[in-house]
């Protein structure tokens, strides 16, 4: 067994790091923190994990996180570049679900995130975590930048076409659509279901958190800078991603082979037969991203579709992937679920 923390347990994206490491066979959680429920039962908040973790959240403890074989930080952006320093000086391994260590221009991320870096010596050797692109990486990796949502199913989705060097990088469009639990558990008027049923709209779109990191990918793929146009949506439902993926072909080729054959040893990557239609349902609960690919018409236009649980592969699900290679066990422990439904 290993031992793991987690900093941050009462977000959306704690209690499903919980709920999926309640399975996990070789993992034991040995302490949960949070500054504002120190003391109270996880059970208390999350009634859903009451006989799987009946242990209180504690105040963040460097020595008895040290005392961990990896600890997740489920917490806001600018708290796990704090404390992560010190964990990394004691031997310890870290995996950040937030956005302190993804983006390698610092100034840049600087610019994005509104604050200064405390530890930007760090960001050069923190791997980014998606498996699908840097496992080989990961797997010696002491601090992994666990990657956003709306960047996942997006980089899934481009991956093939710009690693084989077939589509025009000047035009790239993702038009993305997310539930509301993408935004947090934070009480916001804007995320009341009186607001948000019943209704869709953009939001971001002179610009959005996450399009240095989407550029940043696609730009390591190509080898070259990508130029890539992202629109984000929200969507009246709680979890899922939707993201409709439009480029432009330079040369022929057998779209469904090239996608089939990238993803066929990939375990959380599903490509569906060709003229499929994707639904975020299909994803809920799980660490799948299911892709379909078509060309309209038979014309130039590419169009992917790409969907994941913004929770799962877009967040907790993702982590615990990369915390199964870090530690060299096999990666599909803990998340073998099949999707919830209806």
């Amino acid at each position: 067994m290993v031992n793991v923390g987690i900093v941050g347990g009462t977000g959306y994206t704690g209690v499903e790091l919980l709920r999926l490491l309640a399975g996990h066979p070789e993992v034991k959680v040995t302490i949960i923190t949070s500054r504002a429920e120190a003391g109270r039962l996880v059970s208390d908040i999350y009634p859903n994990l009451r006989g799987h973790f009946d242990i209180p959240f504690s105040e963040p403890d460097l020595d008895a996180l040290s005392a961990c074989d990896l600890v997740f930080f489920a917490t806001p952006n600018g708290t796990a570049m704090k404390l992560v320093p010190e964990l990394l000086e004691r031997g310890g391994k870290v995996i950040d679900l937030a956005a302190d260590f993804r983006i390698k221009d610092i100034p840049l991320w600087e610019q994005w995130y509104g604050m200064a870096h405390s530890c930007p010596e760090l960001v050069a050797e923190a791997v980014y975590g998606l498996p699908e692109m840097n496992r080989d990486a990961i797997r010696s990796a002491s601090l992994v930048a666990n990657p956003g949502c709306y960047p996942t199913a997006t980089t899934l989705g481009f991956l093939p076409l710009i690693e084989a060097g077939l589509v025009n990088l000047s035009g790239l469009i993702a038009d993305c659509k997310s539930g509301v639990s993408g935004a947090g558990r934070g009480a916001s008027v804007g995320m009341l279901m009186g607001e948000v049923g019943e209704s869709f709209k953009a939001y971001g779109v002179p610009g959005h958190r996450h399009m240095p990191e989407i550029r940043q990918n696609l730009s390591v793929v190509a080898d070259r800078p990508v130029d890539v146009t992202f629109v984000a949506h929200l969507l009246p439902m709680i979890r899922g991603i939707h993201s409709t993926l439009y480029a432009t072909l330079t040369e022929e080729v057998d779209l469904q082979a090239l996608y089939e054959s990238r993803f066929s040893s990939e375990p959380f990557v599903d490509v569906l037969p060709a003229g499929s239609h994707p639904e975020t349902r299909s994803v809920r609960g799980i660490n799948h991203c299911r892709i379909a690919v078509h060309r309209p018409q038979g014309g130039n236009t590419v169009v992917v579709l790409s969907v994941i649980d913004n929770l799962v592969k877009g967040a907790a699900g993702q982590a615990i992937q990369n915390m199964n290679i870090m530690l060299g066990m096999e990666e599909t422990l803990g998340l073998r679920a099949v999707a919830l439904l209806p």
